[in-house]
């Protein structure tokens, strides 16, 4: 069996271009989203609104309130990114809070 010159330097490319851009498809792959790419929940929102949610679990009248309840310590609210699954798409003030909050188990 014979193998052509061209089909080994084929070969010998490819692998090179395959070699630069595994580590690059990786990086990309693996890069963590930050708070930045999501947009900051505002008091105007409808969904805020409903939730009855503020920047500051300090100055909360609510009834619902318990004493030492906030975003942070929240089972939705995830720290790295600010997000919480009940505002999607939003980042939300880690002092803050809303009727849905649950306890973080």
């Amino acid at each position: 069996m014979t193998e052509s010159p061209n089909s080994r330097r084929r070969f010998l490319m490819q692998a090179a271009v395959a070699a630069t851009a595994v580590p690059l498809l990786a990086k990309m792959a693996f890069t963590p989203v930050h708070a930045d790419a999501l947009k900051k929940l505002t008091l105007d929102n409808a969904q805020a609104k409903a939730l009855h949610y503020t920047e500051n679990a300090a100055t909360v009248k609510d009834p619902a309130f318990k004493a030492g309840s906030s975003c942070s310590t929240c089972q939705f609210f995830t720290p790295a990114t600010g997000a919480c699954a009940l505002f999607v798409g939003y980042s939300v003030n880690p002092k803050g809070w809303c009727s849905g909050w649950a306890k973080r188990a």
